[in-house]
């Protein structure tokens, strides 16, 4: 070779040479420029670049833009305004990003495409070093068809879509669903989308995470499907499931699941003799929001350990339900429960949620029923401040604090005047919530006070003067019916003399012929010449004194002692006071010493002690002054037989 050409040789070896490097640089400063280190989040400094504006052509508006980078650092990178314009350019850019690149997190948002372009999107992620994929936002999605999707050779972790709308109106389901089924990631979240259903995987799935949040799945989900074994998490939030018996068939095949979320759905359990399966690995379960009613406890996974049944129409636990030993955490917020539940069949039970029910006085010896629980949220419910609620409280100071949100979420409801009182406030005696102490008491107020009655009874001898008012009553009454035109009572004695049998020589002596045969003319009314044979004592006493215009009663040791006496006194001191009349003279025969007279004489006493009586004298020079003061006691004309007036003077004249 000649020496030229070596020279020209060499040339064009140096201009590869630098050319090759020159584009080595220029690879290594683009990248630099795109991808700048960013720090961790313990407070380091980060650096943040964006990405220039791609264009069609350098002369395009920014309306026009294929896409707009939204943030970008070496570990994520989110971008906007996808078109099936710009995915060539979208996967081009992609494919710079292989496995092992930094880039980690991609997210897109507002995509506008068709099926063919959005999996070809999604087969250049799945074999780029991206490990988390985020879709917000699909509009438009149209053509769909059966797609051989490679998913071989990926870093993908998790595949994110939201708000994905199908304008498609005629398409395979199972070409949609089984590109999504049969992806080889740990999680996938489809939410707000309107799905109506999901393919069970071709082969056993790495599924460890399915979020179909707000969607339109029904009951037909996952039956019968056993390629989920390594499941542990599975949302079906807002959807459209309805029998709770079907979903735990779903899930009786799901070996690894742990946490199923399926709240806020349509859920209903008659327990009609229909049993349920649920996956023993179940330990967390969400029935929030449902219609669920007190069947459900017969329709529980047996190792729950925590279950949210917030929201739905319970009114009890049923006594007789399946034991749920593992159970730790229980959410019966928002139900229709009249008191708390028993641990009969919670004996692990450590929170207890109740908030929000309709309990008016919860159940005293529920920490003793439940001696496991460490909290008991309880509060916000319509309590009635009683003597039951009076022991509850007294139990939540015994307890040490286990009570949630005490005192400000227990508050009176009822009765009205106490309505918005803290139950930390309200108190009630001893011996007004005491039962037992309340009956011992009432019982013994009841003795004292039959005690009392009786001994006022045996003292004022009340029953002889119900009697005595019982015949007084009989009395008037077979004299107004027998002798109808003699109602209006005719005076026709002065005086009507009660005295005893023992004092009957003084009467007889000295008191009746010292009025009758003295001055004037005196009619006196005796028992021995004036009772009407053929009439009771009492009827005859009755009549008498209320012919009298007087009633004198002759006291005196033996009076007190007459049964008969006492008859006249009261029958005369009861006309006494329903007349309104002064007839009453008592005279003192002899002196009487109030300790012998009995304790139902009170109104003999009472009359002694108000009003004047007059006392027979000893010396008789002071007899005729008592005579004429007992004559002018009783002076009345009265009208004779005869048509004359007794005690009417010849000067005297009508």
């Amino acid at each position: 070779m000649t020496e030229h050409m070596r020279s020209l040789r060499n040339f064009f070896l140096y201009k590869c040479l630098f050319a090759l490097t020159f584009w080595n640089c220029v690879s290594l400063c683009v990248e630099k420029e795109l991808f700048t280190s960013v720090s961790n989040e313990d407070g380091s400094d980060k650096k943040i670049k964006s990405l220039p504006y791609l264009y069609t052509n350098s002369h395009q508006s920014k309306a026009n833009f294929d896409w707009v980078l939204i943030q970008n650092t070496t570990e994520s990178l989110s971008l906007s305004e996808i078109t099936n314009d710009n995915v060539k350019k979208l996967v081009a850019l992609l494919s710079n990003f292989r496995r092992g690149s930094r880039l980690q997190n991609l997210t897109l948002t507002n995509v506008t495409v068709d099926w063919n372009a959005l999996i070809e999107t999604f087969q250049a992620v799945w074999h780029s070093s991206i490990e988390y994929f985020n879709v917000n936002g699909v509009r438009q999605l149209s053509h769909i068809k059966s797609y051989d999707f490679d998913y071989s050779g990926t870093s993908m972790k998790a595949v994110t879509l939201k708000k994905v709308l199908i304008t498609d109106l005629y398409f395979s389901q199972n070409d949609l669903y089984k590109i999504f089924a049969d992806m080889n990631i740990a999680a996938l979240t489809i939410t707000e989308s309107e799905m109506i259903h999901m393919l069970c995987p071709s082969s056993d799935s790495p599924f460890r995470y399915l979020n179909f949040l707000n969607n339109d799945l029904t009951d037909l989900l996952f039956q019968n499907c056993d390629k989920l074994i390594q499941l542990e998490t599975l949302i079906l939030q807002r959807n459209k499931f309805e029998s709770l018996s079907k979903v735990s068939f779903m899930t009786s095949r799901m070996k690894s699941l742990k946490y199923l979320d399926i709240s806020s759905n349509l859920l209903s359990h008659d327990g009609a003799d229909v049993q349920c399966q649920w996956a023993e690995s179940l330990t967390e379960l969400d029935l929030s929001s449902n219609q669920l009613m007190d069947a459900v406890f017969e329709c529980l996974p047996v190792n729950i350990k925590k279950l949210n049944l917030q929201n739905n129409h319970i009114t009890s636990v049923p006594k007789g339900m399946a034991e749920l030993k593992s159970l730790k955490e229980l959410n019966l917020a928002s139900n229709r429960l009249a008191d708390l539940p028993g641990c009969s069949g919670f004996m692990s039970l450590e929170f207890l949620n109740v908030e929000m029910n309709l309990i008016l006085t919860p159940s005293a010896n529920f920490f003793q029923s439940c001696p496991q629980v460490r909290e008991l949220q309880a509060g916000r419910n319509p309590f009635e401040c009683s003597c039951e609620l009076q022991d509850f409280i007294r139990l939540e100071r015994q307890s040490g604090g286990k009570l949630f949100g005490w005192p400000a979420a227990y508050v009176c409801e009822y009765p009205e005047d106490l309505q918005g009182t803290q139950l930390k406030d309200f108190h009630l005696t001893e011996l007004a919530c005491n039962t037992v102490l309340l009956l011992v008491t009432a019982l013994l107020l009841t003795l004292v006070l039959v005690a009392v009655v009786a001994f006022l009874c045996i003292y004022l001898d009340v029953p002889w003067y119900v009697r005595m008012t019982w015949q007084w009553t009989q009395t008037k009454r077979r004299a107004w019916h027998s002798h109808p035109e003699e109602r209006e009572t005719v005076l026709q004695f002065h005086a009507f003399i009660s005295y005893s049998e023992r004092d009957s020589l003084w009467v007889k002596n000295e008191l009746i012929p010292n009025l009758e045969k003295g001055e004037g003319c005196v009619q006196l009314c005796q028992h021995e010449r004036n009772f009407i044979p053929g009439k009771s004592i009492v009827e005859n006493i009755i009549n008498c004194i209320e012919k009298s215009y007087k009633s004198i009663f002759v006291l005196s040791p033996n009076f007190v002692q007459s049964e008969w006496c006492h008859y006249e006194l009261y029958f005369a001191h009861h006309k006494l006071f329903s007349e309104n009349s002064n007839s009453l003279i008592l005279i003192l025969l002899e002196p009487i010493p109030p300790y012998i007279i009995p304790a139902r004489y009170h109104k003999l006493k009472a009359l002694m002690a108000k009003r004047t009586y007059l006392e027979w004298p000893k010396e008789r020079s002071k007899h005729p002054l008592f005579w004429a003061n007992l004559r002018a006691a009783i002076s009345i004309n009265l009208l004779m037989a005869d048509g004359k007036w007794c005690g009417e003077t010849d000067e005297e004249s009508f």
